[in-house]
């Protein structure tokens, strides 16, 4: 059935999947409401589940997709010959930005998945989850030069101490993406405050 949804236009495609995303981020996916979603996909309930059987199905095409979309349009287009960790979070955070503009609750989708664990489909998305946070850690961490931290320092606490910090600071300035408009300005004051927050890290954990 999904293969009927993929003959659709891309337009439509986006405009299902960014519905479904939202409602299954919002409330997971026990609670997710099927009306919500052709509600806001601008589709009847019928051709919902013409392209769908069920909500099981569903998500977790959904979920293929969001980590198709990550592989090949964030993971993929990192610099994997760059070693230095705040060079290549900055390339990270700015494809991550380039993401959410198109797909804006594609993120907060995958970290409900990560945690949903409703009987359905909880076996299902258990060895997805593994292999995403695998590749992800691989992609982000593998080939640091970890020679630029201080001595004595504990890498494996600190890379942790970095990825809170910074991934906090993009929760917070995605929720702010999604609220009002975002326009180019925006983006800039964004960029120039991720760089002062990296530039204490450095000073705090570099030599």
């Amino acid at each position: 059935m999904v293969a009927k949804f993929l003959n659709l236009s891309p337009e439509k495609q986006e405009r299902i999947i960014n519905a479904a995303m939202k409602q299954f981020a919002q409330k997971g996916y026990e609670q997710a409401s099927t009306n919500e979603i052709v509600k806001e996909a601008e589709i009847s309930k019928g051709i919902l589940f013409h392209y769908f059987k069920n909500k099981k199905e569903m998500f977790l095409y959904l979920f293929d997709r969001a980590v198709e979309m990550m592989m090949e349009e964030f993971l993929a287009k990192l610099d994997a010959e760059e070693r230095d960790l705040f060079v290549k979070w900055r390339q990270a955070v700015m494809l991550k930005l380039d993401l959410i503009t198109r797909h804006p609750d594609l993120f907060d989708f995958l970290r409900v998945a990560y945690v949903e664990d409703a009987v359905d489909i909880k076996d299902d998305l258990k060895q997805r989850n593994h292999d995403l946070m695998s590749t992800g850690f691989n992609v982000m961490f593998s080939h640091i030069d970890t020679t630029k931290f201080k001595e004595g320092t504990d890498v494996e606490r600190t890379l942790n101490i970095i990825f809170w910090t910074l991934e906090g600071f993009g929760t917070r300035q995605q929720d702010r993406i999604k609220a009002s408009p975002f326009t180019e300005a925006d983006m800039n004051e964004l960029v120039s405050e991720l760089d002062r927050y990296m530039e204490v890290l450095k000073q705090a954990f570099y030599k």
